[in-house]
């Protein structure tokens, strides 16, 4: 029988990061060495001024590797990985640059730090694939059984086929089928999915593998949500999960509007002159407007005029209608292209932050008629104007442009419910990752509507798609 290594995973995976670390610690060691200890204003370290600033450089790469996902083997497509290594060392060698030049009362040569990056580049190429073998070796991907319910389940197989390196569906089984078949089914798989089933029947399967010592995902519901973040308490030895009727605290709005200022108001003074060029780029297209204004909610609901960069072209909703932008939307200029993949078509959101009408971090706001035809099919989609909306979030970072309005407010009810005002310097850290994730500004498919995605793909049951996945064929085929 096969070894079962999961109890060690968190140690092989801290060994495996710890081997990128040391590797570009080393290089740094180097440059360091020969290149900037002899720039310091006292000329010179000793050597525990030289081992200071050696572990400095390893705590913000490790920093900056755990805050953009770098050492998540595993845990995400290696591409993902690799980006997000590119992105640690560079953010680690930028601050660090920074450091050597007020230690040496003036900016120094950046020709080092950028052979130095080139070097890291290498390092984390090879890694991942050394680590991605060597985790996929030890770590095949677990078999797992859909449990699933009267909701469409074929949308979320082919987002954790997507991932089959980790998750590989072998059977699908409806929640409607009983406990006891589904006890039956189980025998057969490591780990379950429960998908976006009624909570009495999802309880009784949770529980059933919890006790059996099976791996279970699953799908968390809205109040599964709420409770996240309500506060432990115990009256005797009675446990209690309290949940407040309101989103943050005072000390908590205090310090996140001190963070928004202390943020935006350099942020904006930097960005004037990329905002300049956007604008000239967009007047020269076509000569229409530059800015393009309209109706969103923040707070409460409470309506206010939004500016952005125009990315589409002039009277794009002639009718009025609020449209979601599609996939390969003919509206969308070549400028308004490039910036949506930038986000620089985001920029003029700054001043409704120094204006005090959105913050940083936030749910996106959206227009309050989109917001009406959401509450339609769910009423709380209120919850996420608990808070300010802001020009990033958790759902922008963690979900797409054309992720369901479901999924995003699940998204956006997390971040409120776990608030914290480190939560959002990391999210305005992991803003800069999204630039480089194509998916994060894709368009809506043809087939999505405004307040509900498509219902189920026609043509196959989900047991159906599983067994024709499982064989190896296609999306297409199925």
């Amino acid at each position: 029988m096969k070894r079962n290594y999961d109890p060690y995973k968190k140690t092989i995976l801290f060994v495996l990061s710890l081997i990128s670390i040391v590797f570009m610690m080393m290089v740094f060691a180097y440059f360091w060495y020969h290149t900037y200890a002899s720039t310091m204003y006292v000329y010179r370290f000793y050597r525990k001024g030289n081992y200071a600033m050696i572990a400095l450089y390893g705590i913000l790469l490790y920093f900056f590797s755990r805050m953009y996902g770098a050492l998540r083997i595993g845990q995400l497509r290696r591409i993902e990985v690799l980006l997000s290594h590119f992105l640690a060392a560079f953010m680690a060698n930028v601050v660090i640059y920074i450091v050597i030049s007020l230690l040496a009362f003036r900016m120094v040569s950046p020709g080092g730090m950028l052979l130095m990056q080139l070097l890291d580049c290498v390092i984390a190429s090879l890694w991942t694939i050394f680590a991605s073998g060597i985790y996929n070796r030890i770590f095949p991907p677990w078999k797992i059984l859909l449990i699933y319910g009267d909701r469409p389940a074929t949308d979320l197989v082919f987002k954790v086929e997507a991932r089959r390196d980790k998750y590989a569906i072998y059977g699908a089984v409806n929640i409607n089928e009983g406990l006891a078949v589904i006890a039956d089914r189980v025998k057969d798989y490591q780990a379950v999915i429960l998908g976006d089933v009624p909570v009495a029947q999802r309880n009784e399967v949770l529980k059933y593998c919890f006790g059996q010592g099976i791996r279970a995902y699953v799908i968390p519901k809205i109040s599964d949500i709420i409770l996240m973040g309500a506060d432990r308490i115990h009256i005797f030895d009675t446990p209690f999960m309290l949940t407040k009727g309101y989103a943050l605290t005072f000390d908590q709005r205090f310090w996140k509007r001190f963070l928004d200022l202390v943020i935006t108001v350099p942020l904006f003074v930097l960005a004037s002159p990329l905002m300049l060029l956007t604008a000239a780029a967009i007047k020269i297209y076509d000569r229409g407007p530059v800015l393009y204004h309209q109706k969103r909610c923040t707070k409460d609901e409470r309506e206010f005029e939004i500016f952005k960069f125009r990315s589409m072209v002039v009277d794009a909703e002639q009718d009025g209608e609020a449209v979601l932008a599609r996939e390969n939307d003919e509206r969308i200029t070549p400028v308004g292209r490039f910036i949506r993949r930038t986000r620089l078509d985001e920029l003029p959101q700054l001043y409704h932050v120094l204006t005090g009408e959105m913050s940083l971090v936030g749910p996106r706001p959206e227009r309050p008629e989109i917001i009406a035809q959401y509450k339609e099919e769910m009423p709380e989609f209120a919850f996420r104007t608990r808070v300010k909306a802001g020009v990033t979030g958790f759902a922008q970072i963690y979900g797409k442009y054309n992720t369901i309005p479901y999924d995003k407010l699940k998204l956006d009810l997390f971040y409120i419910e776990n608030y914290s005002l480190w939560m959002d310097l990391k999210l305005i850290l992991m803003t800069v990752k999204t630039l480089f994730k194509k998916e994060a500004s894709e368009g809506i498919r043809e087939d999505q509507l405004t307040a509900v995605r498509a219902q189920e793909r026609p043509g196959r049951s989900v047991e159906q798609i599983v067994d024709v996945l499982k064989r190896g064929e296609g999306e297409d085929d199925a």
